[in-house]
C-alpha cells in the first residue's frame, strides 16, 4: 500500500453507535485524539476513551438543541485543508486550526423515522445538517482525511492502520470516499421523495432515487451481467427485505418474479396462492384454505407451473407446505410459515423460502412508484393500484352477468392487472383456467388462453362456462368470438375502443354477458 497519511486527530459524531468503542480504542492505541460531541462522546466516556468535546476544542458551546455544534472553522477548516498548499498551512496558523485526518460519522435515521409514519415535525427534526457537511467535507478532501460512514468498514481503516504505522493508504480513503458521497446522496434523496410526497408533488422536477445495497448477486438476468439488491428507505417493505429462511442464494430473476408472484396475492382478501414463471403468472387461485386456493393455481397450467415461483397471502401451513414441495419450485414466499410448514420445506433445501411479515393490503408494498430505464435517462410513472367497485361494473350487453359470473369477473379482472400485455385470463370458481400473456395481438392473446385452458381440461377445455377478462379494450370482435367459441359466457374489459358497438353486438350474437370497467391495467 502507497500513500500513507498519518492519522493524528479524529472527529467521532455517529448516531449508530455500533462498535464505535472498539474502534476508538484502537485508535487511541495510536494515539489519534479523539473529537466528539453529545451522546458519541458519552458513550465513548463511558468506555473508558479519552475524548475532547468539540464545544471545547472550538470554543463555541453547542446551542440551538444541538442543532449547530459541528459547523465551525475550526472543525471545518481543519478537515478540508491542503496540507500541501502554501496558503491553507499559513490560513491553519494564522487562526489556529489543527488538522483532523479522520472523520466518522453516520447520520440521524430520517428514512426510519418516516416510514414508520412520524408527524411532520418529527421527521424534519430528523434531517441531519452538520452530518453530512462532515461528510461531504472529508470526502472532498479524501487525499489528506480518512471517513468512515458505516460501522462495517471500521476493520478496514483500523486494518489499514496497523500495517501503515497508524496511517491511512489512498486506495482506501478513495474508497471510503465513493461510499460517503453515496450515503449522502441516498440520505438526501429520502429528504427530497418526502418532502415531494409531502408537497403533494409526487414526481417533481427533479426526482431522486437512493438505496443501500442488500446483497450483491451472482449475476443479472444473464450471467454476463452484473446485478445487486438495494433497499429503498422510502418504500414499504417487500421482497427487498423479506428473510430467507431457507434454500440456495437468490437470483436476480427469483427476485423478480417473487415480487411480481407476492404483489399479485397481496391484492386478494380470500386466501390466495399464485404461481409466476418469467414475471408472469401461470396459475391463480383463492381458496378456503391456501392448499385449495394452491391446487387452483397449480390446475391451471401443470407443464409452466415445474421451476416456478409460488406465493400466498397467509402465512404457510404444512398442507400447502407439502403441495408446493411434490412440486419443483424454485421460491416460495408467503408472511410467515407456521412449525409444521417450517418442517415440511425442510425436506427440501434448495428450495428458497422468504418471509415477508405482514403484506399490509393491496397497495401495503413496492413503493408508490415505478422506474424504467432508457437510454439516456428514465421513466417513472405511478405504481398501478387501480381497482373497479363491484357497483362500478358496467353491464352494457342484454344479459347481466350471474352473481357467479360477476364474482368471477372480478377475480379474472383482479389477475388481469399482473399479466403482460396483451393479456387475457380465463377464470372460474375463483381459479384461473388460461391465460394468454405478453402477445403482440389481443386475438392471439384469445387463443393462447384458450388453448391453455383446453390443454389443461381433462375431458372438456376448462374455458366452458368460464369468463374472461381482457387488460385493454377489444380493438376488434374476433378476439371477443375467440373466447366465445371456446365456450366463455361472460367479459370484463375497459371499453372503450371506436368499434365498442361491434364488440357488443358480437357478445349480445354469442349470447354473453360483457361489463366495462372504464379502467385499463396494460403492464408492460
Amino acid at each position: 500500500m502507497t500513500g500513507g497519511r498519518p492519522v493524528a486527530r479524529a472527529l467521532l459524531s455517529v448516531w449508530d453507535k455500533t462498535g464505535l468503542a472498539p474502534f476508538a480504542a484502537a485508535l487511541e492505541k495510536h494515539g489519534v485524539a479523539i473529537l466528539s460531541t453529545g451522546g458519541t462522546a458519552r458513550a465513548l466516556r463511558a468506555a473508558g476513551i479519552a475524548v475532547t468535546d468539540v464545544s471545547a476544542y472550538t470554543g463555541f458551546p453547542e446551542v440551538m438543541g444541538g442543532r449547530v455544534k459541528t459547523l465551525h472553522p475550526a472543525i471545518h477548516g481543519g478537515i478540508l485543508a491542503r496540507r500541501g498548499d502554501p496558503d491553507d498551512r499559513a490560513a491553519m496558523r494564522a487562526h489556529g486550526i489543527a488538522g483532523i485526518d479522520l472523520v466518522a460519522v453516520n447520520l440521524y435515521p430520517f428514512a426510519e423515522t418516516a416510514r414508520r409514519g412520524a408527524d411532520f415535525g418529527s421527521c424534519v427534526e430528523q434531517i441531519d445538517i452538520g452530518g453530512p457537511a462532515l461528510i461531504r467535507a472529508a470526502a472532498k478532501n479524501h487525499t489528506e482525511v480518512a471517513v468512515v460512514v458505516r460501522p462495517e468498514d471500521y476493520a478496514a481503516v483500523t486494518d489499514d492502520m496497523a500495517a501503515l504505522n497508524g496511517a491511512t493508504s489512498d486506495a482506501l480513503r478513495r474508497r471510503l470516499a465513493a461510499a460517503a458521497f453515496a450515503q449522502t446522496a441516498a440520505y438526501d434523496s429520502a429528504i427530497a421523495r418526502w418532502f415531494a410526497d409531502a408537497a403533494g408533488d409526487p414526481l417533481p422536477a427533479h426526482f431522486v432515487l437512493g438505496g443501500a445495497r442488500r446483497a450483491r448477486l451472482r449475476y443479472g438476468e444473464n450471467p454476463h451481467q452484473a446485478a445487486a439488491l438495494y433497499d429503498d428507505p422510502m418504500a414499504p417493505p417487500g421482497i427487498a427485505q423479506a428473510r430467507q429462511l431457507q434454500g440456495k442464494a437468490l437470483s436476480y430473476n427469483n427476485l423478480s418474479d417473487a415480487d411480481a408472484a407476492l404483489a399479485l396475492v397481496r391484492g386478494f382478501e380470500h386466501p390466495a396462492a399464485a404461481i409466476v414463471k418469467h414475471a408472469n403468472p401461470c396459475g391463480v387461485g383463492i381458496g378456503r384454505t391456501l392448499a385449495a386456493a394452491y391446487g387452483k393455481a397449480h390446475a391451471c397450467d401443470p407443464v409452466s407451473a415445474f421451476g416456478g415461483v409460488v406465493a400466498a397471502n397467509r402465512p404457510l401451513d404444512g398442507a400447502i407446505a407439502r403441495a408446493i414441495t411434490g412440486v419443483f419450485t424454485e421460491v416460495a414466499v408467503a408472511p410467515e410459515a407456521d412449525a409444521e410448514a417450517r418442517a415440511v420445506l425442510a425436506g427440501k433445501p434448495a428450495l428458497r423460502v422468504l418471509l415477508t411479515g405482514p403484506l399490509g393490503g393491496p397497495a401495503g408494498g413496492g413503493g408508490r412508484h415505478v422506474v424504467q430505464a432508457l437510454s439516456g435517462g428514465f421513466l417513472v410513472q405511478a405504481r398501478d393500484e387501480g381497482r373497479v367497485a363491484p357497483d362500478a361494473l358496467e353491464t352494457v350487453t342484454r344479459r347481466a352477468p350471474s352473481a357467479r359470473e360477476r364474482a368471477d369477473l372480478l377475480f379474472a379482472w383482479a389477475v388481469c392487472k399482473h399479466v403482460k400485455s396483451n393479456a387475457i385470463v380465463y377464470a372460474r370458481d375463483g381459479a384461473t383456467v388460461g391465460i394468454g400473456a405478453g402477445q403482440a395481438s389481443r386475438v392471439d392473446a384469445s387463443r393462447i388462453a384458450a388453448w391453455k385452458a383446453a390443454e389443461a381440461g381433462e375431458e372438456r377445455s376448462r374455458a366452458k362456462g368460464a369468463v374472461v377478462a381482457s387488460d385493454a379494450f377489444f380493438p376488434f370482435a374476433d378476439g371477443l368470438r375467440t373466447a366465445a367459441e371456446a365456450g366463455a359466457t361472460a367479459v370484463i374489459q375497459p371499453g372503450g375502443s371506436k368499434r365498442d358497438a361491434e364488440v357488443i353486438a358480437a357478445a349480445n350474437e354469442a349470447g354473453l354477458a360483457m361489463v366495462f370497467t372504464g379502467l385499463r391495467h396494460f403492464r408492460h
